[in-house]
């Protein structure tokens, strides 16, 4: 096996494959029933070459009782049996509700002492231009707003973290867990709540504006005085949750969105929401400098309406990604987002993994993750190749562990590794972390900037004159 092993590394072939555990696999009360079922399921995973396994830790549940009052002993106690059945672990620090979103099974609400501020203050949730609340996470107006028992939004989050380090200090330094993920919006993701099903929106819907709370709109108004348009507001004209592009005015052929204005919000929403995510990693990595894991976020997979000119429905989330800024029925584009990400994310040296949003058990299914892990496949010569840091599988079930669809399962595990043994993989996990370097300049939201052209999906491979995703270099 140790031959092998190296001959993985040599290749630099190997995407490390977990599989995200059940949402409710601790429970809202905070207990752990570590029956023999889970301890046999684990042991099947590592036996078919899965390297960990995935598992949200719930702020909703940890510090429910109070602020500041923690409870990890459920956790601790999962964290042990996934030790011993021979797993990593990639640990997410849920500060969102479970539930209301695709696969949720679960209800587990933000910690209640948080929902009672709530109640005389609703502006601490993202709110749309209707006036609707939505509780599933805090809205980034509040992030240095000392309205939580004299906490803001960043500091609780901040002060979790910290706990989380103190009491598992035992499995950071066990190497047991090596990636910490850090939730920084609804679903974990670092977006807007633009497309709630809890709110009534369908798929293909462009979404709604999530930036009407009291905190958000002083804050656009400021803005807007500061770039000497105090008489602009936040938009009216952008349809609802349901609507089309083009039954809008804001995001139709030459709408709101290509003007001054329309651009001049777009990009105020876009850098508010990338502060939040810049504030928030600079405390995941005060938290856990010098521990022996990685540090990573998560950015939504908003493929539908991504061949439309104006994005409508990544505009209203955040992303602001317009065909100058590198930017089916529904004009959705699954693969060229993916290959925009990876590209995007490698040119700026950004290690980047991916998940499924929805389980399959199909070879067709497997083979498009295939696909997006290596895109460009395996060199056999032993030069590394562009590929993804590692693949969490959406999620550990019964049906998934069903003979047919485990086998088939089990040779993308195989495939995933090019064909290789198991290894730890403990060269990628070995190094501390280190102080975290800074975001580059958002752009000015009293400038309005040439846009540039985009960049090709992916980069060169020199050797072959081929772009990595198989076309001819030209």
């Amino acid at each position: 096996m140790q031959a092998q092993s190296d001959n993985a590394k040599m290749l630099g072939n190997y995407v490390p494959i977990y599989v995200m555990l059940p949402l409710g696999v601790v429970t809202v009360d905070s207990v752990f029933e570590g029956n023999e079922k889970l301890t046999i399921q684990l042991q099947v995973l590592h036996a078919a070459g899965v390297d960990g396994v995935m598992v949200d830790v719930w702020w909703g549940i940890i510090e429910s009782k109070g602020p500041k009052q923690y409870d990890w002993t459920a956790y601790r106690n999962l964290f042990q049996l996934i030790q011993e059945c021979g797993l990593k672990l990639q640990a997410i620090m849920s500060f969102h509700q479970c539930g209301g979103n695709v696969g949720d099974v679960v209800t587990i609400p933000i910690p209640d002492w948080v929902l009672i501020v709530g109640d005389s203050d609703p502006d601490i949730f993202y709110t749309n231009r209707r006036g609707t609340r939505n509780k599933e996470y805090l809205t980034i107006g509040v992030d240095n707003e000392p309205l939580f028992h004299g906490r803001t939004a960043v500091q609780i989050y901040s002060d979790y973290m910290k706990s989380f380090r103190e009491n598992m200090s035992d499995f950071l330094k066990s190497e047991l867990i090596i990636d910490i993920e850090v939730g920084l919006g609804p679903a974990g993701e670092l977006r807007y709540p633009s497309y709630p099903q809890n709110q009534g929106w369908e798929f293909p819907g462009i979404g709604e504006f999530q930036c009407y709370d009291k905190y958000l709109k002083a804050d656009f108004k400021k803005a807007a005085a500061n770039a000497r348009h105090p008489e602009w507001e936040l938009p009216d004209d952008a349809g609802e949750y349901n609507n089309t592009p083009d039954s809008t005015v804001f995001f139709r052929s030459n709408g709101t969105y290509m003007t001054e204005k329309g651009k001049f919000f777009l990009t105020w929403y876009s850098n508010n929401l990338l502060n939040h995510g810049d504030q928030i990693l600079v405390e995941a990595n005060k938290a856990f400098l010098g521990c022996k894991v990685k540090l990573a976020a998560k950015v939504s997979g908003i493929h539908w309406w991504y061949k439309a000119e104006n994005h409508a429905a990544e505009l209203t989330a955040g992303y602001y990604n317009l065909y100058d800024r590198d930017g089916a029925e529904a004009k959705s584009g699954p693969q060229k987002l993916v290959q925009q990400v990876l590209s995007g994310g490698w040119k700026e040296h950004i290690e980047v993994a991916g998940e499924n949003a929805l389980s399959r058990y199909d070879s067709t299914a497997y083979n498009q993750i295939l696909l997006n892990a290596r895109p460009n496949g395996i060199n056999k010569e032993g030069r590394p190749k562009l590929k993804m840091y590692g693949v969490t599988y959406l999620r550990l079930s019964d049906d998934l562990l069903k003979e047919t669809n485990f086998d088939i399962f089990k040779k993308f595990v195989g495939k995933m590794h090019a064909d290789q043994d198991y290894y730890a993989y403990l060269e990628k996990y070995n190094h501390s972390i280190g102080p975290l370097e800074q975001s580059k300049p958002k752009i000015p939201i009293d400038v309005l900037l040439e846009a540039t052209k985009p960049t090709e999906p992916f980069p060169w491979d020199e050797e072959t004159d081929m772009k990595v995703d198989g076309s001819p270099a030209n």
